[in-house]
């Protein structure tokens, strides 16, 4: 779906590596404003529509373990705020 390793928390998507580079990412989608304000960090997109509470983050952003661990939690934090399957 993503073009890329997809990772799941209980069974929810969380954050995708995408093969292209740099990360797909699942947000509280009342997060997006704040966060599409950072460099590098854009709307998800797919089939040309963005998708709501989803980002693509640019791997020029991803350099270090802190940058990567700093966006991975994001998404880790919202899979596991969902309600279980």
């Amino acid at each position: 779906m993503f073009g890329g390793l997809t990772f799941l928390i209980d069974e929810k998507m969380a954050v995708s590596a995408s093969s292209q580079g740099g990360l797909s990412l699942r947000i509280d989608p009342t997060q997006t404003v704040s966060l599409v304000s950072e460099p590098h960090v854009r709307p998800a997109e797919m089939r040309g529509q963005e998708m709501d509470g989803w980002l693509r983050i640019d791997a020029e952003v991803l350099e270090t373990d802190d940058e990567l661990l700093r966006w991975v939690n994001h998404g880790v934090a919202y899979a596991r705020s969902l309600p279980t399957k």
